[in-house]
């Protein structure tokens, strides 16, 4: 019988340190080729809601499924359902709200280790919502940051969040009043916001940042620039296929540049050492991060394991008599 794990039993189980190990997991298992990928995908009913669908297989763990989730007014759905790859039998149904937050929070920490110089400590980041915050709980434990400047376009908003962020990573965090106050002096720089027009300009980087942008990945939306992307020496993402489809930024950014695809990086073959993320100290590099769904399958495997050995959830009976009337039985 399947798992039913709830957001509040995710939440008891998955720390940011064992969502970065898998996160880097699901990268090297992509390099190596036992881990396969499909893009997502988008269903949307006029004037109605969205539906988007993502498949992976991880022929290491043994585990394949898909995260599904609609998008509306009302807000965002999210479940992923979890798979024996050997079997077939479906493993677990798990609400997957706080696996993606933090999944893709994971990703910007292992693009962060990979990419940006060891000696940043300070980060700027545009946004406050609660993507933001597992951002930089996932780069403080990378990287040894000493203060962050945070900007987002409600002042009581960002005060809030730069207060309750101090006290939780024991880490300053500044609530600065615009957008280039967060980029001028920052070493790491995190967008995640949902707007559709650029909130950074190219002319604000310095020579040495690393960017991880996450907010946009509609390809009408994006977070910078055009000059921002071109500044970037090293750009990577987590899917180059998926980036096409989706990755605003990049499609804009480099849409007068014909051979501009042919450099971007994906994220997976730096961090098994396949390409360089940096090659000096002056080079500005990117992260467009997508999130894809080897990164979900993966970290639900892990939840999955760690829910049945310390017996949490509750079981659902679906198909047993169902799957032993049908044995056998083409389809």
């Amino acid at each position: 019988m399947p798992l039913l794990l709830t957001e509040a039993e995710v939440k008891s189980i998955l720390t940011m340190p064992l969502a970065l190990e898998a996160v880097e997991d699901s990268f090297r298992r992509l390099a190596d080729g036992s881990a396969l990928l499909q893009s997502r995908q988008r269903l949307h009913v006029p004037g109605k809601s969205y539906l988007h669908y993502m498949a992976a297989a991880d022929a290491t763990s043994g585990y394949m499924g898909l995260k599904i989730y609609t998008s509306a007014k009302e807000g965002l759905r999210f479940l992923v359902p979890l798979f024996d790859a050997a079997s077939g039998d479906l493993l677990a149904i798990i609400e997957a709200d706080y696996l993606g937050q933090m999944r893709t929070a994971a990703a910007s920490g292992v693009a962060t280790g990979a990419m940006a110089r060891r000696e940043s400590r300070c980060v700027g980041i545009i946004g406050t919502g609660l993507q933001a915050r597992t951002q930089l709980e996932a780069i403080v434990l990378v990287r040894k940051i000493e203060r962050i400047h945070a900007f987002s376009r409600d002042a009581e908003r960002r005060e809030g969040f730069a207060k309750d962020m101090t006290a939780r990573l024991k880490i300053l965090v500044t609530a600065v009043n615009s957008a280039e106050a967060a980029v001028r002096g920052a070493d790491i720089l995190v967008t995640s916001t949902t707007s559709a027009a650029p909130v950074v300009e190219g002319r604000w980087l310095k020579p040495g940042m690393h960017i991880n942008a996450i907010g946009a990945n509609f390809p009408q939306k994006r977070e910078l620039d055009d000059d921002a992307v071109r500044r970037a020496d090293v750009i990577a993402v987590d899917s180059r296929e998926q980036a096409k489809i989706e990755a605003g930024d990049l499609i804009h950014g480099l849409s007068e540049d014909a051979s501009g695809w042919k450099a971007v990086r994906e994220l997976a073959d730096i961090v098994a050492g396949k390409t360089p993320g940096r090659e000096s100290a002056d080079q500005i590099t990117l992260f467009k991060s997508s999130g894809i769904a080897t990164e979900d399958v993966v970290v639900a495997g892990r939840i999955y394991e760690l829910a049945r050995e310390r017996k949490i959830g509750s079981h659902v009976q679906m198909w047993e008599k169902e799957a032993r009337a049908g044995e056998g039985r083409a389809v």
